[in-house]
């Protein structure tokens, strides 16, 4: 109930929506109500006493009910409708910019099905609740109330009969509850996985087809889609097996409610107009019986979506402003690390420990180290993807966790090993940073980053529509896009993870020729894996099981430092006799 409560505060700027359901549900259910008093009158006052008169007069209102049934039974729908459906809206909106607003290691622990069965899925099985099964909750309410209370008024004796049905048809409703709720947890959470099976096998569709293993993923989909089919069938046998026995408490109460009525009937204490009408409210008492039925599937169902939407909307946003940030001057580039120590969340040991550098503005640092050294650990700190377990980040004097991470990220260009396009145009993946940068800003980092050229000679030029993750253009042109959208920026920090990785020894050289200009009057932060990078540099970090073990410029390195040598040696190989002549 705390969860639909909370559910509520958001349907609440639509209450004009709610109410006018609400209305249209009261004036169908006193619609129903009244109906057996009118087919009572026809059959004790018309036919009965042979007045055609009656019976045309019942009938005629019994016609005007059913109009008025339909009418409400139409503005109900649809106005529940339209409230759903902009709770889903706005819902949907607010899980998307909770998702964009977690952090790095948020996304590291989290599944990408499971974030969109809950953006999907989730979503509509609280909607689809909110459209039907809550009015219909409300409405099965008052039908009972209002049977009950037209039963009293009719014959008491029977009344007591009727309502014996009520309490075994709860116990069954509750055990059914009691016994299906876990089950759409975990057909939720299969479901995610699912998902997640799914998303992997598109996005890596490539390498599936290179390894041959697309029988593999096919018997690994099974396998999960089989997990799936289990639990829904579990689901579908409780449902199955509850459902009979309220249909038999039913039938149990009909027999007993026609047997003691007919008894009455004959005996003359009771009308036969009578008794249809208070078999019908018995069949009203029945029915809110079986929509409770219903409803409790739908209702278990949504508690359990609703429970994971907001355990979602609960998550503590890690990466976030301090509540008197400010926003980051016009930086110059200068960054300290002071005492820097990194532990990711469930680790056991550190990746970064105690790191301590000063690099001055305008300095080119390049970060070398083995797999796991912490290398990108290091950058990641520095734009606050991660927040630093102990020490300070400092870029000119001033505490990166003290401005707002807007101002900070705006100012610092990235540019990661995984080279990310979204589907759109060349043009909007260059200007992402920047979306009213002018067409010529976007041609001058295209130039830059060496990417001007090959952008021409597509069929659209800088409109050319990307595929999605920019299929259609080999690695190497995704990786200078990425370039030129980092450029674009014109920051006074540069990151770049492996940024010429994917490119040939050509295209390299082309895009390090205009690495080494613009690199000239900016911070960057270079993670190593050529030679030339080493070379060039004016600082190089050595990481080691994540402390510095040595910094300085190539030549000091290699005469000092016998790690840099091994380093060298182990990732550059041949390449060494090169620098060594140098």
């Amino acid at each position: 109930m705390q969860l639909f409560w909370r559910m509520y505060t958001y349907i609440k700027p639509y209450w004009l929506l709610f109410v006018g359901a609400w209305i249209s549900l009261l004036l169908n259910n006193a619609a129903n109500l009244i109906s057996p008093m009118f087919l009572r009158t026809i059959l004790d006052e018309g036919i009965a006493k042979l007045q055609i008169e009656q019976v045309w007069y019942g009938t005629g209102l019994l016609i005007g009910l059913a109009l008025i049934r339909g009418v409400f039974s139409f503005t109900q729908a649809y106005w529940s409708e339209k409230l759903s459906q902009s709770f889903a809206f706005d819902l949907r909106n607010l899980l998307f910019e909770k998702i964009q607003s977690l952090s790095f290691a948020y996304h590291d622990r989290m599944q990408a099905g499971q974030l969109m069965t809950r953006l999907t899925s989730d979503v509509e099985q609280v909607r689809s609740f909110i459209a039907s099964a809550l009015l219909q909750f409300i409405s099965a309410i008052i039908m009972l109330i209002g049977s009950i209370v037209a039963l009293l008024s009719m014959n008491w004796r029977l009344t007591i009969i009727a309502v014996m049905i009520i309490p075994p048809a709860m116990v069954v409703l509750g055990y059914f509850m009691k016994v299906v709720r876990p089950m759409f947890s975990t057909i939720q959470e299969r479901l995610g996985a699912l998902n997640s099976v799914l998303q992997e096998n598109i996005s890596g569709a490539r390498l599936v087809k290179a390894f041959g293993r697309e029988s593999y993923e096919v018997q690994r989909f099974a396998q999960r889609n089989e997990s799936l089919l289990e639990i829904n069938l579990k689901s579908v046998v409780a449902m199955s097996s509850s459902f009979p026995l309220i249909f038999l408490i039913n039938n149990l109460g009909t027999w007993a409610i026609l047997w003691a009525g007919g008894s009455q009937v004959i005996g003359g204490e009771l009308s036969i107009g009578e008794l249809l009408a208070f078999n019908t409210y018995l069949s009203l008492l029945f029915q809110p019986l079986f929509m409770l039925g219903m409803i409790a599937a739908q209702i278990t169902r949504a508690s359990v979506s609703n429970e994971r939407i907001f355990e979602l909307i609960d998550t503590d946003t890690e990466i976030h402003d301090a509540p008197d940030a400010i926003t980051m001057p016009q930086i110059v580039g200068a960054v300290t690390f002071e005492r820097v120590s990194l532990r990711y969340a469930g680790a056991e040991s550190k990746v970064l420990d105690a790191v301590d550098f000063h690099i001055p503005a305008g300095t080119t640092v390049a970060i070398l180290g083995t797999t796991g050294s912490g290398k990108s650990s290091l950058i990641n700190v520095i734009p606050r993807f991660y927040d630093v377990s102990d020490g300070h980040i400092r870029i000119d004097g001033i505490d990166v966790r003290s401005v707002t991470l807007d101002s900070l990220r705006s100012q610092i260009g990235i540019v990661l090993q995984d080279t990310t396009l979204f589907s759109g145009t060349i043009r909007d993946n260059i200007a992402y940073g920047r979306p009213d940068a002018r067409d010529d800003e976007v041609k001058d980092a295209a130039t830059k980053a060496q990417a001007d050229g090959f952008i021409n000679e597509l069929p659209h030029g800088y409109d050319t529509v990307v595929g999605e993750r920019g299929v259609g253009l080999s690695g190497g042109q995704r990786q200078r896009i990425a370039i030129a959208r980092a450029l674009l920026l014109d920051p006074k920090i540069l990151i770049l993870d492996d940024s010429t990785s994917a490119v040939d020894t050509e295209t390299e050289f082309k895009i390090q020729q205009a690495l080494d200009e613009l690199m000239q009057h900016r911070t960057s932060f270079v993670i190593a894996q050529r030679i030339s990078t080493v070379r060039n540099a004016d600082v190089i970090l050595i990481l080691d099981k994540g402390k510095i073990v040595g910094q300085g410029t190539h030549d000091e390195l290699l005469r000092e430092n016998p790690i840099y040598g091994e380093i060298i040696d182990s990732q550059f190989g041949i390449q060494l006799h090169g620098v060594h002549a140098d």
